[in-house]
């Protein structure tokens, strides 16, 4: 599309992480399509920490993005490897729920409760949108269970910081044996 229709963008660190422009770009998206690693049933958003607690990146452009934009859509496999990514709860906060509008998963896709006029128009269209718990639930079914939570020690290793500058999360180191 980006070839096609020059209305169509592509937008890179430059143009929403740059603190000379003020992020003007990223305030202006109608819509944004992000990935992450896992998401909960409050449609918060982990791209920080992987499966085992080890920290894999940096938020990026990812909670400004989201923030910033009328509809934010997160993809996110319903299993990767042999686990859930759709959880009761996040093992690192990354970007809060608050601003996540869809999460879209090859099994369906969930609307945040908060836009319930979004869910509508998806389902008059023919999409298969359902209550986050479903997806949640079959991630859990076709992986063995919930998975129990990582022993994390008490050292901080990061600190998730929220564009507004209070504190979204900490990432803890995880026991090692």
């Amino acid at each position: 599309s980006l070839r096609d229709n020059p209305r169509h963008q592509e937008y890179d660190c430059g143009n929403y992480a740059n603190p000379w422009n003020k992020g003007a770009m990223v305030n202006k998206l109608d819509y944004v399509i992000l990935g992450a690693t896992e998401v909960d049933v409050n449609f918060n958003v982990n791209v920080m920490t992987d499966s085992n607690g080890i920290m894999m990146g940096a938020l990026g452009g990812h909670p400004d993005a989201s923030a910033g934009a009328n509809c934010t859509i997160i993809t996110a496999p319903l299993i990767r490897g042999r686990l859930p990514m759709v959880t009761d709860s996040v093992q690192t906060v990354s970007t809060p729920g608050e601003t996540v509008d869809v999460i879209v998963t090859e099994r369906g896709i969930a609307v945040n409760p908060a836009r319930e006029e979004l869910a509508a128009h998806l389902q008059e269209a023919g999409l298969p949108v359902k209550p986050i718990e479903e997806p949640r639930d079959m991630a859990y079914a076709l992986s063995g269970g919930k998975p129990g939570p990582l022993e994390l020690s008490d050292q901080i290793t990061a600190v998730i910081e929220y564009r507004d500058g209070t504190v979204l999360d900490v990432i803890r180191s995880p026991v090692m044996e």
